[in-house]
């Protein structure tokens, strides 16, 4: 198939481009590459499904334009896509703190201009990205999909959560099956440097503190980056269609009358944050030195997914262990970046 990825200069588009083109789908990859973190780590990306590419004989392009940008979404659809895989964003809780404007260009107006694409391009699944901060305030735990997520406490939160609502719109409208996947605390190689492992890592090999908010403790579904990807590419594989059972006096949040679902990625077993930094210092070998400060704006004390409707749709769930996926983030982290490098 020929399969749009957006934000394949990201963490995640990057791992799920790789698979696309290893398993021998023909990638475009669609990236503004801007500076919210190092451009570098997102060209050394690139770089790395350059090779596969080359490597595998793959069928891969890429072109550098912003989703904001409605002609630039429009003259990438010219080359008809049978898959829309859409996991560029504005990522991060802290920066939608300070910018909240750069989340609606991004995740709202820049989805919106991808819905249109998708469906005057006659696509035949578009599954996009949302994020585990929609349960927000809810403190039910596993999180599961039919639960209320009307209580965000931060603002990247609810641009995610309008990106569920306007793509249910679109399939209810026009027709155009959409698949949403709420991801929950993804690790693991060729991460961003604004996250947990990569800031902890890098504190901790230099001999400085980490800050460790909520006092250490705070829990988190950490899921590895290749169940994430593989989860993605299963969830495209699976068009999404009506759910003869959904009921509307009884609407189930997940499901629909169109073709339309929502999941969560998430490995259902949350590991305590002193849990992982200690993985992280065992996979590393060096102790953290830890400084307790109090949770921050925006957090949550924990997530925890219930994936057993991914489970159902395309028989499989996320399983790595903590243990193997932190030694292989360290392993990453530590040949990318050499301790003594400039």
């Amino acid at each position: 198939m020929h399969i749009l990825v957006t934000g394949a200069a990201g963490f995640i588009g990057f791992h799920v481009a790789a698979r696309l083109l290893a398993r021998g789908d023909a990638v475009t990859g669609f990236d503004n590459l801007n500076d919210y973190y190092d451009v570098a780590l997102k060209e050394a990306r690139l770089a790395e499904l350059d090779r596969i590419a080359a490597e595998t004989g793959g069928t891969w392009r890429f072109l550098r334009a912003d989703l904001a940008d409605r002609a630039a979404v429009e003259a990438a659809f010219e080359t008809p896509f049978e898959r829309v895989i859409h996991l560029a964003a504005q990522a991060g809780v802290r920066y939608s703190l300070e910018n909240p404007l750069a989340y609606v260009e991004s995740n709202v107006t820049g989805f919106a201009h991808l819905l249109e694409a998708c469906r005057h391009g006659g696509v035949g699944h578009l599954v996009f990205a949302s994020t585990s901060s929609v349960y927000g305030a809810n403190a039910a735990m596993p999180f599961r999909e039919d639960q209320g997520v009307d209580h965000p406490v931060q603002f990247y939160a609810a641009t995610k959560r309008a990106g569920e609502l306007m793509a249910h719109a679109y399939a209810h409208l026009y027709r155009l099956p959409c698949t949403g996947l709420r991801f929950f605390t993804v690790y693991g190689p060729w991460g961003r440097p604004d996250m947990a492992p990569m800031l902890f890592a890098d504190a901790i090999l230099a001999g400085r503190p980490i800050k460790v908010y909520g006092h250490g403790r705070q829990s988190r579904d950490f899921t590895f980056i290749d169940d994430i990807a593989e989860g993605v590419i299963r969830a495209t594989d699976r068009i999404a269609t009506p759910d003869p059972d959904w009921d509307a006096h009884h609407p189930d949040p997940a499901s629909s009358n169109a073709p339309f679902r929502l999941y969560n990625i998430g490995n259902n077993a949350p590991v305590g944050l002193e849990d992982f930094i200690g993985a992280l210092e065992t996979a590393l070998g060096r102790k953290a030195i830890r400084e307790l400060l109090p949770m921050q704006p925006g957090d949550v004390p924990d997530t925890w997914a219930d994936s057993s409707r991914l489970a159902r749709a395309v028989n499989w769930r996320p399983a790595t262990p903590i243990g193997a996926g932190v030694r292989r983030f360290a392993e990453w982290y530590t040949g990318f970046y050499p301790p003594g490098a400039p």
